[in-house]
C-alpha cells in the first residue's frame, strides 16, 4: 500500500500541532505555578500552636561592649566616661564569663590620645578589683583611618535571645491552608513578646531554674516565736505610722 505524499504531510503537521499544543499547555501551567513566592520560608503543616515552642528563648554567649570617645587633644577621661568604665567593671563581676579586652585604635588621628587614656582605664578597672591578668590589649585599625575611632571595652557574657521576628511565611487572608481553616495562630504571633522578655531579663539563668532562697533572718524569727509563746501579738507595728497624719480621727 502506497501512502499519498499529501497524507503523510498532513499527518506530520497534525503531530507537530499536537506537540506544540502540549508544550504551550505545559508552559502555561509552569508559569502559573512559578508565581509562588519562594523567598518565604516554608512551614511544616504541624508547626507548634504554642508561641513559646515556635519562638523559644535561647541562652547564648554574647558580648557586652562599652565605647569611649577619644578626641585629638584630650588625653584623659571625662567624668561620665570614668563612670562608664567603673560601671563596666562592676557588671564584669556580676555576669562576665571571660576576661576584659581593650581594643585600642591604631593608625588614626587620635591614636596618641587613646594611648594616654589607656593607663587611666586600666587603673579604674584594677581599682574595681578586675585582675590585671584578666585584661588584654588588642590594637585594631578601623575601616576608615581618617575618622576618629573609639576605645572599645568588651567581655563575653551569657545572654537570652529570641527571634528573628517579622517572618510571614503565609498570608493572613482567607485561604485553603490548614491554619486558616482551623483558626490556628499564625507563625509570627508571640515572637515580639518572647524577644522583649529575653531583652529585659536580668539574669538569663532565671529562665532555666529559680534562684536559691536567701537565709532566714534568725533574730527576727526568734523574737516572733518568743511573743507567740507568751501569748502576745506578733504583728509588727511602725512607730512612725501616724507621723504624717494631720488628724487623730479613726485612732
Amino acid at each position: 500500500m502506497i501512502t499519498h505524499p499529501c497524507a503523510v504531510r498532513r499527518g506530520r503537521l497534525a503531530i507537530a500541532a499536537r506537540m506544540a499544543a502540549m508544550i504551550g499547555l505545559a508552559t502555561a501551567l509552569s508559569g502559573c505555578y512559578t508565581g509562588q513566592d519562594y523567598t518565604r520560608p516554608q512551614l511544616p503543616d504541624g508547626y507548634p500552636t504554642d508561641y513559646r515552642l515556635r519562638h523559644p528563648i535561647a541562652i547564648k554567649e554574647s558580648v557586652r561592649t562599652v565605647q569611649i570617645l577619644v578626641g585629638t587633644r584630650r588625653g584623659e577621661l571625662l567624668a561620665g566616661q570614668r563612670a562608664d568604665v567603673l560601671a563596666f567593671a562592676h557588671a564584669w563581676h556580676r555576669e562576665a564569663t571571660g576576661g576584659v579586652v581593650i581594643e585600642l585604635p591604631s593608625g588614626t588621628p587620635n591614636e596618641r590620645m587613646a594611648s594616654e587614656m589607656l593607663h587611666e582605664i586600666r587603673s579604674i578597672l584594677v581599682s574595681a578589683s578586675v585582675p590585671q591578668s584578666s585584661i588584654d590589649l588588642l590594637p585594631y585599625r578601623p575601616a576608615i583611618p581618617i575618622k576618629l575611632a573609639t576605645i572599645r571595652l568588651t567581655y563575653p557574657r551569657m545572654a537570652a535571645q529570641a527571634g528573628p521576628c517579622g517572618l510571614w511565611p503565609r498570608d493572613l487572608g482567607p485561604s485553603f491552608q490548614r491554619e486558616h481553616e482551623e483558626n490556628r495562630e499564625y507563625w509570627n504571633l508571640g515572637c515580639a513578646h518572647q524577644r522583649a522578655l529575653a531583652a529585659m531579663v536580668d539574669d538569663p539563668s532565671d529562665l532555666i531554674q529559680p534562684r536559691a532562697d536567701d537565709p532566714v533572718y534568725a533574730a527576727r524569727r526568734t523574737t516572733v516565736l518568743d511573743k507567740y509563746r507568751k501569748g502576745e501579738t506578733t504583728v509588727t507595728t511602725d512607730p512612725n505610722a501616724n507621723k504624717g497624719k494631720i488628724s487623730d480621727l479613726g485612732q
